[in-house]
């Protein structure tokens, strides 16, 4: 027999539970979409539906939602009370958990981010980035900033993160890296602005955003589909726009299955500037007001037939469909229970409850963002209260979410305008009564510990109650509050630019809200500076020192933001012009004599930097950012102890701290610590899995230790997670050189000028493995090309070498003369100025190689890439001065640092060299040979 189908009264009741009148088709669409396999070519996978407020969006989007769980789909689904990307996934990977599909591995990054964001303004500091700069940017900043000097010595190059070749790594001019790690500072700096900087590399999306992919693609696994929902898009859009397409379209942060769909709702089409070259992919549905046909019909579905009342509800509503619902509701059976025309549509329907405390409830309860019970209760009183909110939660203008409700946009404005006009002295008093409530829970998130005002700031749900404090206390005294939101709001943008959005999106509600225009202008002004980026910031901080009327701290706090942004425009003297009024104003604000005398590191003041981190360390001994930028300014002093001493301290402060840890990290490389180093660079892999750059340093200490088979697992496996990080290439590099593949470096290296082709320290250390290979001529044309680009000083001293051994002694001269006077990392040049001096009988060789053994024991631990660079460069240099004793003690110190086979045989050939031009006697000489020769590998 065959199967009994669906009876007519099944699919009669399926209709009307629809509730919608002429919406059938977008019904239907979206069903057919859901009944296709995700594999169809023809099934549709991105929806975007567009309209005017109040046409009905929403409704259509949750009954999407509805129909894709009836087919068996995971769901989720945000509108705006989402600030960034980041906020975004969370609220995605939480609603997918409570279907069983949980984010693990992205809840435990997303939680290490959470942690560590205070850390974005130390982000420029951070080594372990695979910050390469874009070829573009290269040819418009023909030279580095004068805080690129400084970046390439406590950043990479400070570290040592950067490897380079031979004996001469360790002396390197910091002009080597100025270009690259200028660019790296500028976009770590921008990586929390706003959302075109924030697609940058090294973004928190970097990191989040796979680990979302990949749990999104492992739940349309299980669940057949994924369905991501993205409502009130023309405010999210913003900031979604490019992110969405590259997660969905362009698959730039892994492959999604055929199974995840995505829907976007707002009231404008999508950006072509973003989408332009992919609308051929989105099924656009636009949705207009009801036709004077489907408003009848939707009003015969209630019951009302009288063509008057028809009439008067047509005309009220506009045929909008949320204010046709709203009239439709009381069922009115004659014109005068909708009134006359000139009433309001909102006034109408309040006026048929006959129950007058749901009358005032309706109005009292559209005055928060936001409404839960709790918040119904106190506006509505204890008794009842609960009941309201029952029934307010089944009203067609209500959208609730687990609890928390909302009231439509158009119904809200319409009912808050007539609060404020009709009850002024009523609305001043419910929104204060609501400011307080929010300040009372507030305060319970404070109770119990001692925090400091910015901690409190990373907690979401202190930020939330505080945001609605403001817009209700704004709300009640427009202009008496004002002064305190903007203070708030300045708070706001000290914790994040995600925060400033909020607020400004706040001020601006209120502004709207209450007819108040300095709030709203505030409010969108800022708005406007977030799109424009630094100089916008800068220009909207200037604007509200000048008529804000701020108090003393609160002019301080902006003068240190504006500070911060010239910083990020590495514009020194107006940072410390800023920081310095700031600390004029408000001298207990430690994060302005942090951000002070990281200015004086950048211009080179470290003394005054120091005693300024100091200061700052005396008021807020917890500033772990203190402590980090107090140790990257002892990294330009050579202080490497008290530089690990702060990290340190840092980490104790905060556990979880990646840039504290790789920083110490580098050092703990650099001083020979190597164990040390693993163990830090395996708790930055913990914490962040997908850190490819964290993984390959590893491997570069393995690579220090011998352990090569550990080394070429870290550095591909480094690979197979961001195949197109340079730095990673470049690390792997050098590791094949300590094995003498030299080859397998080549290839290396010409990847990295593939991926970075103005990455000009590529050139070098691709020269200096063609130099090793005995390919003169190519190193030759490696080292004149890294110098046409940038003068590079230490670039000339490599190719000072090679001229020398072509022979070429005048041109060796010119190229290995420090163009100033000596520095302490100068050691290894010394040396070669030496031989070149010695080679063409001429004076003053003798000095230069005394000079050459006290900068190689003047050094601090950490001046030189590691341990085994530093004794075999001494080693060299004593032999070459025939102090054969001090010689031959060092010679037993190289050994015991267990250096590379690549080491032992440089120093060979090293010591060669110095044979045949110094002319060095053959009995001590034959002897350290020999030791040398004993320690290689059979």
């Amino acid at each position: 027999m065959a199967e009994r189908g669906v009876s007519r009264r099944e699919l009669i009741r399926r209709r009307r539970r629809e509730g919608f009148v002429g919406r059938r088709s977008e019904l239907s669409v979206f069903r057919e979409h859901m009944e296709r396999s995700p594999e169809d070519e023809a099934a549709d996978f991105f929806f975007h539906v567009r309209g005017p407020a109040g046409v009905g969006k929403t409704t259509l989007v949750r009954r999407w939602e509805a129909i894709a769980g009836e087919h068996g789909a995971a769901t989720a689904y945000v509108g705006d009370s989402v600030a960034d990307v980041v906020e975004t996934m969370e609220a995605f990977s939480g609603q997918l958990a409570r279907q069983g599909h949980g984010f693990k591995e992205f809840d435990k990054a997303l939680a290490t981010y959470r942690q560590r964001r205070h850390e974005a303004e130390s982000a420029a500091l951070a080594p372990a980035v695979d910050g390469a700069p874009a070829p573009e940017a290269a040819r418009e900043r023909p030279g580095p900033s004068p805080g690129s000097m400084l970046a390439s010595q406590v950043g990479l190059a400070g570290l040592g993160l950067v490897p380079g070749a031979g004996p001469f790594v360790g002396a390197m001019d910091p002009t080597q890296l100025a270009l690259g790690t200028d660019r790296v500072r500028t976009a770590l700096a921008a990586r929390f602005r706003n959302r075109d900087d924030a697609q940058l590399v090294a973004s928190p999306l970097e990191v989040l955003t796979p680990l979302f992919v990949r749990a999104v693609g492992e739940a349309a696994q299980r669940a057949g589909r994924v369905v991501l929902f993205f409502d009130t898009y023309e405010r999210t859009g913003t900031f979604l726009d490019v992110w969405l397409r590259d997660v969905l379209i362009e698959g730039r942060y892994g492959e999604l299955p055929a199974g995840v769909m995505v829907v976007t709702a707002g009231q404008g089409r999508l950006s072509p500037a973003v989408w332009a070259d992919h609308l051929d992919l989105v099924h656009e549905l636009e949705l207009q007001v009801f036709t004077e046909a489907e408003a009848r019909q939707l009003l015969a579905t209630r019951n009302i037939h009288d063509e008057q009342v028809i009439d008067v509800i047509l005309h009220l509503s506009g045929r909008l469909p949320v204010l046709v619902h709203l009239l439709a509701e009381s069922r009115p059976a004659a014109p005068e229970d909708v009134g006359d025309p000139s009433g309001t549509a909102v006034e109408r329907f309040l006026c048929w409850e006959n129950d007058p405390a749901r009358r005032a409830a309706a109005l009292a309860c559209a005055l928060p963002l936001e409404l839960d019970e709790d918040i119904c209760r106190r506006l509505t009183g204890e008794e009842g209260g609960a009941e309201v909110f029952g029934w307010l939660r089944t009203r067609p203008f209500v959208t609730d979410q687990s609890g928390r409700c909302r009231y439509h946009d158009v119904v809200r404005d319409a009912m808050v305008r007539l609060r404020r006009t009709q009850s002024p002295q009523q609305w001043q008093q419910q929104h204060t009564l609501l400011a307080d409530t929010y300040a009372q829970r507030r305060r319970h998130e404070e109770q119990g510990e001692e925090r400091t005002p910015r901690p409190r700031w990373q907690e979401q749900r202190w930020r939330e109650n505080r945001l609605r404090e403001t817009y209700h206390r704004l709300c009640a005294h427009p202009q008496r509050a004002l002064p305190a939101a903007l203070t708030e709001t300045l708070h706001a943008y000290d914790h994040s630019t995600a925060a400033l959005r909020r607020w400004a999106q706040i001020l601006h509600r209120a502004g709207h809200d209450t007819d108040a225009p300095a709030p709203a202008r505030y409010g969108q002004d800022f708005l406007d500076a977030l799109d424009s980026g630094p100089d916008g910031l800068i220009s909207m901080v200037t604007r509200l020192l000048a008529s804000a009327g701020l108090d003393s701290d609160s002019r301080a706090l902006a003068h240190a933001l504006r500070g911060r942004e010239h910083r990020h425009r590495a514009d020194w003297e107006a940072a410390l012009a800023d920081y310095t009024t700031a600390l004029g104003l408000a001298p207990h604000l430690a994060g302005a004599h942090v951000g002070r005398a990281w200015i004086h590191t950048c211009m080179g003041r470290y003394e005054e930097a120091l005693a300024g981190f100091a200061h700052a360390i005396q008021l807020e001994p917890a500033n772990a950012d203190a402590y980090l930028r107090r140790g990257t300014t002892c990294i330009s002093l050579q202080r490497y102890d008290d530089a690990v001493a702060d990290f340190t301290r840092a980490i104790e402060l905060d556990p979880e701290h990646v840039i504290a840890r790789n920083n110490r990290g580098g050092l703990y490389m650099r001083m020979g610590r190597y164990e040390e180093a693993i163990v830090d660079y395996d708790r930055i892999i913990a914490l962040a899995p997908r850190d490819s750059l964290a993984r390959s340093s590893r491997g570069r200490v393995h690579a220090r230790m011998g352990r090569f088979e550990e080394a070429l697992a870290d550095h591909a496996h480094a690979i197979e997670l961001d195949p197109d990080s340079f730095l990673v290439y470049v690390n792997r590099s050098e590791t094949y050189r300590y094995m003498d593949r030299g080859e397998e470096a080549l290839a290396d290296l010409d990847r990295v000028i593939e991926l970075r082709p103005d990455y000009n320290w590529a050139y070098v250390n691709r020269g200096e493995t063609y130099r090793r290979l005995g390919r003169y001529a190519e190193a030759l044309a490696d080292f004149d090309r890294a110098i046409e680009r940038t003068s590079d000083s230490w670039a000339k001293v490599h190719r000072g070498r090679l001229y020398r051994l072509l022979g070429r002694y005048e041109d060796a001269l010119a190229d290995v003369t420090p163009p100033t006077g000596w520095a302490p990392t100068d050691a290894w040049r010394c040396y070669e100025l030496a031989m070149v001096l010695r080679l063409l009988q001429r004076p003053g060789w003798e000095e230069e190689l005394l000079r050459s053994d006290a900068l190689h024991r003047g050094a601090p631990q950490g001046s030189f890439p590691s341990p085994t660079d530093a004794s075999a460069g001494l080693f060299v240099v004593q032999c070459a001065r025939q102090n054969w004793a001090n010689a031959e003690q060092t010679l037993e110190v190289l050994l015991d640092s267990g250096p590379a086979e690549a080491h032992l045989r440089e120093a060979l050939g090293d010591m060669d060299e110095a044979v045949t031009v110094f002319d060095l006697p053959a009995d001590p000489v034959r002897a350290l040979r020999r030791r040398l020769r004993q320690a290689l590998p059979a």
